[in-house]
């Protein structure tokens, strides 16, 4: 037995020491390419409106940079050091060329020097933001100009760098800006919310919401799957789930009960807190999901599928049905309901989060406010 265990620490050492040196390796060529690239830094031919446009194009770039400065070495500088780390950049010499390109280019930002003849910083930021919003300006500023710099951050830049800067500091300066962007952009995509089978459901990201195929979804968000003899399973559904996040406990219904569409089924409860769902459909209960209440971190999975509260033997399919959503009349309502919820919660929280919907976030509210946003998407 000793000598399994010595045999498997020598197996795992080696793994890592294996994969370590294959990483150093990929590093390495990586590296040697991305000088190759600097050595060949283009001259791009644009003709008179950008004729001092030289690129240096990376495979696959962290992100795709316009540096505009009408100093050489400031250029030489940021390309070198932004190349090496993985950047596409372009590099001008003036404003003007800056803003030909971002009308027939892509990019995620622009970094503007702040002082330059004809046009300075203050300008090219104000034009790029009115003709690409989408892009980011960053400023490039010197000691005694902070104070225009931060003017310009009114009008819609990012952030500034000052100059003279080390190659750390403009590596880790810009690596917050991408942070920065990433999060911003994730925040103004609305959630996608699809149609899925069953087996696709776990795969579905915490910023995403699913339904699956042929389930019908009340708007006290419980979800129904209708079965050949009439009976119909009934569980909490994805947009619920994900935006309740941990759940302790779940008060299941009597077995027996003779319930009405409309009524009490269910309660979710987390710390101190409770949810009532609402019963989809009118009928008896006649199963109840014992193995949920021994695994309830499978919810956290899928909600859908095996993970069923309980099942109702229903007696008014033939018109309940009928109000209940499916398919693209389901995807539908998830959507106005995301940007319902969103309006919502920006009622009771002020930060930048109140524009996103993430896993769990009502366990961040008080109790007031979690009883009135549940009520008002839950008990309906």
């Amino acid at each position: 037995m000793l000598l399994f265990i010595l045999l498997l620490i020598i197996v795992i050492i080696a793994d890592v020491i294996i994969r370590y040196a294959i990483k150093k390796v990929n590093e390495k060529k990586i590296r040697k390419e991305r000088e190759a690239i600097l050595k060949e830094v283009v001259q791009v031919d644009f003709g008179k409106e950008v004729k001092s446009l030289k690129r240096a194009e990376v495979p696959n770039p962290k992100a795709r940079i316009l540096c505009v400065d009408d100093e050489d070495i400031i250029l030489d500088s940021f390309r070198k050091i932004l190349v090496l780390d993985g950047y596409s950049v372009d590099t001008v010499n003036s404003g003007a060329e800056a803003i030909n390109l971002v009308k027939s280019h892509h990019y995620d930002f622009v970094f503007t020097d702040l002082k330059m003849p004809e046009m300075d910083g203050v300008e090219v930021t104000k034009t790029i933001k009115y003709l690409r919003p989408d892009i980011d300006v960053i400023i490039i500023t010197g000691y005694a100009t902070v104070e225009t710099a931060v003017e310009c951050m009114k009008l819609g830049a990012m952030d500034y760098v000052q100059k003279p800067f080390t190659e750390d500091e403009l590596l880790e300066f810009t690596k917050k800006c991408l942070i920065k962007r990433h999060d911003r952009i994730q925040k103004q995509l609305k959630p996608r919310v699809h149609i899925a089978h069953i087996p696709e459901i776990e795969k579905v990201g915490k910023s995403e919401f699913a339904i699956p195929g042929g389930v019908f979804i009340s708007e006290g968000h419980c979800w129904a799957a209708v079965s050949q003899d009439g009976s119909v399973k009934v569980g909490l559904d994805d947009f619920a789930k994900k935006l309740i996040g941990k759940i302790d406990s779940i008060e299941f219904p009597n077995l027996g009960m003779n319930v009405q569409k409309g009524q009490p089924l269910f309660s979710v409860r987390q710390n101190k807190k409770t949810i009532q769902f609402l019963s989809p459909v009118s009928g008896l209960v006649k199963s109840i999901n014992h193995e949920l209440a021994e695994n309830l971190e499978s919810l956290d999975f899928t909600p859908y599928d095996k993970n069923w509260i309980c099942i109702i033997d229903a007696d008014k399919l033939d018109t309940e049905l009928q109000l209940l959503k499916i398919g693209k009349s389901a995807v539908t309502f998830y959507q106005e309901e995301i940007e319902k919820y969103i309006n919502k919660i920006k009622e009771f929280v002020k930060e930048e989060s109140s524009e996103e919907l993430y896993w769990g976030q009502l366990e961040n509210l008080g109790e007031k406010e979690w009883y009135i946003i549940t009520g008002e998407f839950f008990r309906k």
